[in-house]
């Protein structure tokens, strides 16, 4: 029984690394897309304070939305380049 349980948990390792790696990830997104957000209300002239918890949880969204599009496509262009196809760049 205690061998299963070895088993068990070695073959699990894997997936919860990368929840936890998928937790950083999302944790830092988040970070950056609060950072974004703060600098988009203070171009406007704007606070935290002018809006309620909904309308920043959509504009946080929105931020996430964006650092992620522009995450994949550089990561895009990444793989592009290894691979010898810079017509992109």
């Amino acid at each position: 029984m205690d061998t299963q349980n070895s088993i068990s948990k070695i073959f699990n390792y894997p997936q919860k690394t990368g929840e936890k790696l998928k937790g950083f990830v999302d944790s830092a997104i988040r970070k950056k897309a609060i950072l974004a957000t703060k600098a988009r209300l203070a171009e406007n002239h704007k606070s935290f304070d002018d809006y309620g918890d909904d309308e920043l949880e959509v504009i946080i969204s929105d931020e996430e939305r964006k650092i992620i599009d522009d995450l994949k496509t550089k990561s895009l262009v990444v793989a592009l380049a290894a691979l010898g196809l810079n017509f992109f760049v």
